[in-house]
């Protein structure tokens, strides 16, 4: 590497490291990551200070042939991208031939989620008759039933409850509005908690909230999370569990059960179908796992 470049390299990195306070892991991958960008250049030839689009659309290439990830391509050339713009502002380049260069389409990770087995399992491990027991229970029956994210359920107020109906009306992002109807099962424990459990919660009588504080506002995300981490645990359930995973259950399974694409959306309060497309692919997922594990043919 030739020491100019190598100075330029090492004082991005330096300045790096104060600016964003990078950990040594962190910025031993930035180090690897430009160091084998910059001896790839030596070897055509080229600097930091010349080198083209042409230069960095070739080494990108390079990395898709040394079978390197597409996640991994991406990571290099943002690092790549952030050296250029200092270039740029150290006046050692006029141009930054990062600007234009698209990063690699990196594949949409598949949402966790659980099986109709463990959400029972789940729910099952919520026994007892305490106040907070059939509050807990409460919450994530609405969770799984309604596909709620955990916001939308700690924001949920009495009078937006139809118990006659089963529906709530939820507001979503954006302030939008949308009804998601609830079954029998998740009604008995709604109904349960507010005759045997709301009433005896702190601040209760203080506020219009299903699921209050102490203080009369909304009881916290923070709290239902780990209340499930908990009931997780006592259930046995050890990949990771969030309440978020019971709106991903609620939306597979119901696309497992036949329910249309076009409904998940709005029960989801999904803008864009694109969204909840996703889903669809979680599905197929089980669907050929079920296949493997029990079709004839497979044994």
């Amino acid at each position: 590497m030739p020491s100019s470049d190598h100075d330029r390299l090492s004082a991005y990195l330096d300045n790096l490291w104060l600016e964003r306070g990078l950990s040594d892991n962190s910025l031993a991958a930035y180090r690897r990551d430009l160091t084998a960008f910059v001896d790839w250049l030596t070897q055509r030839n080229q600097t930091l200070a010349v080198f083209s689009v042409s230069d960095l659309l070739d080494y990108l290439a390079y990395c898709h042939r040394q079978a390197l990830s597409a996640r991994s391509i991406a990571r290099k050339l943002s690092a790549i991208r952030g050296l250029c713009q200092d270039l740029v502002r150290r006046g050692d380049r006029l141009d930054d031939p990062s600007a234009d260069v698209a990063p690699p389409k990196l594949p949409k990770p598949l949402p966790k989620t659980l099986s109709e087995e463990d959400v029972d399992r789940l729910l099952q491990a919520m026994d007892g008759d305490s106040v907070l027991s059939l509050r807990d229970r409460c919450a994530l029956e609405i969770l799984y039933a309604a596909g709620l994210r955990v916001s939308e359920l700690t924001q949920l107020r009495l009078p937006n409850i139809d118990q006659q109906t089963g529906v709530l009306r939820i507001m979503g992002k954006g302030s939008k509005e949308r009804l998601v109807p609830v079954g029998e099962e998740c009604l008995h424990w709604l109904q349960r908690y507010l005759a045997q459990a709301r009433p005896e919660l702190p601040g209760s009588r203080l506020s219009d909230y299903l699921f209050p504080g102490r203080s009369g506002g909304a009881v916290t995300r923070q709290t239902i999370w780990h209340r499930v981490k908990a009931m997780a645990t006592k259930a046995g359930i050890s990949h990771g569990l969030s309440p978020h995973g019971l709106r991903h259950a609620f939306a597979t399974h119901l696309l497992n059960h036949g329910v249309d694409l076009r409904s998940v959306q709005l029960m989801l309060g999904h803008a864009d179908l694109s969204t909840t497309q996703i889903y669809t692919q979680v599905a197929a997922a089980r669907l050929q796992n079920l296949h493997a594990q029990h079709h004839p043919r497979n044994r």
